[in-house]
């Protein structure tokens, strides 16, 4: 069973966190904060658009339900957004995740999370397990399906 954009909530969220249009792991950082039973997933998000958009995006799943608190900014229909999760975190790992990540590198942004090595390449860049090669190649299929009902 897939998960549904809950747009009410991931609106209310979004208020209530101040989101920013273009930080979404920030925004879903903030968020799982706030929903501590919710779990925080990175992956890739479709827009079925002429040509298909993908990119790297951050998001909560609370039970069946996804809350997106940068939604409000993406000025889309949820008709038109596919959402496919590469690594999921609970908010106690992704705290303690972030915690190290600040440790160990504090000149860099702990957002987003790519879990350990080995990484494996996805498109062009390297990061991320087996996971996001996974889920990057599922988010390309729907790119391709979603271009393909439009050009024919």
């Amino acid at each position: 069973m897939s998960k549904v954009l809950d747009v009410p909530l991931s609106i209310e969220v979004a208020k209530r966190i101040k989101s920013k249009a273009t930080k979404c792991f920030d925004n879903a950082y903030k968020a799982a904060l706030l929903m501590e039973e919710s779990v925080y997933v990175q992956g890739f998000l479709v827009f079925a658009s002429a040509p298909c958009e993908m990119v790297e995006y951050g998001w909560l799943e609370l039970g069946d339900r996804i809350v997106d608190p940068t939604f409000p900014h993406l000025d889309r229909h949820i008709e038109t957004l596919y959402y496919f999760p590469a690594q999921r975190l609970t908010v106690s790992q992704l705290k303690a995740t972030i915690e190290e990540s600040k440790e160990d590198y504090p000149e860099d942004d702990p957002l987003p999370v790519y879990g350990e090595a080995p990484y494996e390449y996805y498109g062009d860049v390297m990061l991320g397990g087996a996971d996001y090669a996974a889920a990057f190649k599922d988010a390309e299929a729907k790119c391709r399906e979603i271009d393909f009902e439009v050009n024919g």
